[in-house]
């Protein structure tokens, strides 16, 4: 068995590689789409093939146009005949995650299995997922994190403005600050990670730097005030290269409990909708039940679950 990156010449065996019926993949237009982007690119793209040159897996890494690594795994297959289906993906992962280490990126990228939001009610998608988790956990991706996608339309009245708040604008050292102050006893399991292995600044210049990162725009971001001026959450409104997104909202710890995220919620809602956005897509973690709870009130839908598997040390 040969793995090794694909090239220009290996397009048309990754167009008809067939796709894994029982979890989401990459079909052939958004290869296309997402190579011409940037966003995948062949040293980014592995192959295992036998000796007669016949492709038996592939796997498929995302990142950013001006990327130099990959962020994300999004799509690990292999044949159903190979007959250890798990270690040949382990080598796979293996092989890339070794030519994509550098002195700034020694962690391996994450992988995200995109599944139909209830995956465990289906035998075949649950030994789809399972021998996938073996193969990663064999490379040190063995932290999990499960997250449902949600997803708002023009189909669901867009809110009003908040009764209770209002919004400005804020320069950097507030919302950092107010990231930092949002952090503490937060339900959102990679902050809690992040924050057992960093200090709080940091975390919270890690979280700005992202989301300024981000395709949305910097001058979305507000900061959410009583009418006497007290700040009490900030929202981020973001977008993905795909559509507009929720982003980031937080509410201070002394001031939970009162429902201001659905205010929150509703500002980046309305918003968006606003500037005619036809969805907003939205994730939290399936443990986070009162941040799913408010999508769900305020016209979101679950679309995906989405199971997220990344290294807990050093890459492997």
């Amino acid at each position: 068995m040969h793995l090794r990156p694909a090239t220009t010449d290996d397009l048309g065996a990754l167009l008809a590689f067939p796709l894994d019926p029982h979890l989401a993949g990459v079909e052939p237009d958004r290869l296309q789409e997402e190579v011409q982007a940037g966003r995948m690119r062949w040293s980014w793209t592995w192959l295992a093939e036998e000796e007669d040159g016949t492709v038996v897996g592939r796997a498929l890494w995302w990142g950013r146009p001006d990327g130099t690594t990959p962020l994300t795994l999004d799509c690990l297959h292999v044949l159903d005949r190979v007959e250890d289906r798990p270690a040949l993906a382990a080598g796979l992962l293996r092989a890339a995650h070794s030519a994509f280490a550098t002195a700034d990126a020694t962690r391996p990228p994450e992988y995200q299995l995109t599944l139909p939001p209830h995956w465990r009610a289906s035998p075949a998608t649950v030994e789809a997922v399972s021998w996938r988790v073996r193969a990663a956990a064999v490379v040190g991706l063995s932290e999990q994190l499960e997250r449902l996608r949600f997803e708002w339309t023009p189909e669901s009245p867009a809110p009003g403005p908040s009764r209770r708040l209002h919004f400005r604008a804020g320069d950097e050292q507030e919302f950092l600050d107010l990231f930092q102050r949002c952090a503490v006893d937060t339900l959102d399991v990679t902050t809690r990670r992040s924050l057992a292995v960093v200090d709080p600044a940091a975390q919270a210049r890690d979280d700005y730097a992202f989301y300024l990162s981000c395709p949305g725009d910097r001058d979305w971001w507000r900061v959410a005030t009583t009418p006497a001026g007290e700040p009490v959450g900030f929202v981020v409104p973001s977008a993905t290269p795909y559509s507009r997104n929720v982003g980031y909202l937080g509410v201070l710890p002394a001031h939970r409990g009162l429902g201001l995220v659905d205010d929150l919620l509703g500002e980046v809602t309305r918003f968006h909708a606003a500037a005619g956005a036809q969805r907003t897509t939205a994730t939290t973690d399936v443990t986070n039940t009162p941040m799913a709870a408010a999508f769900e009130r305020a016209g979101y839908r679950v679309t995906e679950t989405r199971l997220v598997l990344e290294a807990s040390g050093a890459a492997t």
